[in-house]
């Protein structure tokens, strides 16, 4: 049976933190940026805005108007830069290959022009996959995983890593950037895997694919990988 893998998009293969910076120097000029955020939590944020806890009124404002003008973009999904150029083209190639069934799943916050969907799909296309299966969900992703019956989910989210563990049989694939050993401690006392880059995450499914017959392979990556 062809493996069943879910990718994330914002912060594993679309960089949403330099598309929300480029849009905040273009407000507010060259102050320092704020933190862009996960734009898939945004529109629970914006339902809990008068909280603003730990966050200044000056910085919640910023960060308002910031995503006033992302939603008033025409097709603002289509505009971000990948996060590596030859991801989404490598994904296609393995797809094919070994072979898998690719599901890239989302719960970005709408905006102007077309559906979130055909703007994640149109921007699939445009880095090298063709026919790309987009999912919007806005509820939890482990439910996602488990609808879906994923074998693997690769995510930039911690909390989207916990809900795969648990509530699927997939193994999550926690991308976490930046050196963050404390990030990677954490999931491994979880069992959740983690990867620097979506290029070493990709090394880490190619080497689990190609390992599905030899189960005591597969252990050892498991092993080295987090998820045991």
């Amino acid at each position: 049976m062809p493996l069943r893998i879910g990718f994330d998009m914002d912060g594993v293969l679309a960089d949403f933190s330099a598309a929300y910076h480029d849009v905040e120097a273009r407000l507010f000029g060259p102050v320092a940026p704020t933190a862009a955020g996960d734009p898939e939590a945004e529109a629970v944020e914006r339902l809990a805005a008068e909280a603003e806890i730990n966050e200044s009124r000056e910085l919640r404002r910023r960060h308002d108007a910031v995503w006033d003008a992302i939603r008033d973009t025409p097709n603002f999904w289509e505009t971000l830069q990948p996060t590596d150029t030859q991801a989404v083209r490598r994904i296609h190639e393995m797809m094919l290959r070994h072979p898998w069934e690719v599901f890239f799943i989302t719960k970005r916050p709408a905006t102007a022009g077309d559906t979130v969907q055909r703007q994640t799909q149109h921007w699939l296309v445009r880095q090298g996959f063709d026919l790309p299966s987009v999912l919007v969900i806005p509820g939890s992703r482990g439910a996602a995983a488990g609808a879906l019956r994923l074998d693997y989910h690769v995510d930039d989210s911690p909390t989207n890593c916990v809900d795969v563990k648990s509530e699927s049989d997939a193994k999550p694939i926690l991308i976490v950037p930046d050196g963050d050993e404390t990030a990677v401690a954490n999931a491994r006392k979880l069992a959740i895997g983690s990867a620097r880059t979506i290029a070493q995450c990709l090394d880490i499914l190619e080497q689990a694919s190609s390992a599905r017959s030899q189960p005591t392979l597969l252990g050892r990556i498991a092993s080295l990988v987090g998820w045991q």
